[in-house]
């Protein structure tokens, strides 16, 4: 059993587990950051080019028993007798939210590396390779030999010795 539990010690204080735990915490904290600037910023735009459409109350009722109205999504799932009743509604509109969700919580991932990215190329200077020359041309023929060549192998012409 102390095997067991130093072993797991050993697991969680791995730097991995110890960034992903602090990763999950931040990007909790970031999604109620994303899901706060597409509810309270994006959508309210979006509802007045759709004419005040709230994409989280589209819904087709696709089962309700006779008598039973249903007027919003959450009345269809929060009611305590509508699955009672056997009422089933297809809740299209939150689908849609939640795209729109992912492709600005995306989008502003997107941004947000390119700007980390940019903000550590800051300072650095970029290293200039210099590539080693292997190669040299035949002053007869003009093929690429060799730079430690003494003869050319395509035309057989004796080559100076290189400088090393």
């Amino acid at each position: 059993m102390k095997k067991f539990f130093s072993e797991f010690k050993e697991f969680i204080m791995r730097g991995n587990v110890v960034d992903l735990a602090v990763a999950v915490i931040v990007g909790g904290a970031f999604q109620a950051i994303v899901n706060s600037l597409i509810n309270d910023l994006v959508m309210p735009f979006i509802g007045l080019i759709t004419g005040g459409i709230n994409f989280a109350d589209q819904f087709i009722v696709l089962k309700v028993p006779e008598g039973v109205e249903l007027a919003t999504v959450e009345a269809a799932k929060t009611a305590a007798d509508a699955t009672a009743l056997g009422a089933t509604v297809w809740a299209y509109g939150a689908f849609i939210t939640a795209v729109i969700n992912f492709i600005v919580m995306a989008f502003v991932i997107f941004v947000l590396v390119k700007l980390i990215n940019k903000a550590q190329s800051i300072g650095k200077k970029e290293e200039e390779t210099v590539e080693e020359v292997t190669t040299k041309p035949c002053p007869f023929c003009y093929s690429e030999i060799d730079i430690k060549a003494t003869r050319c192998p395509h035309c057989t012409s004796q080559l100076e010795k290189s400088a090393e």
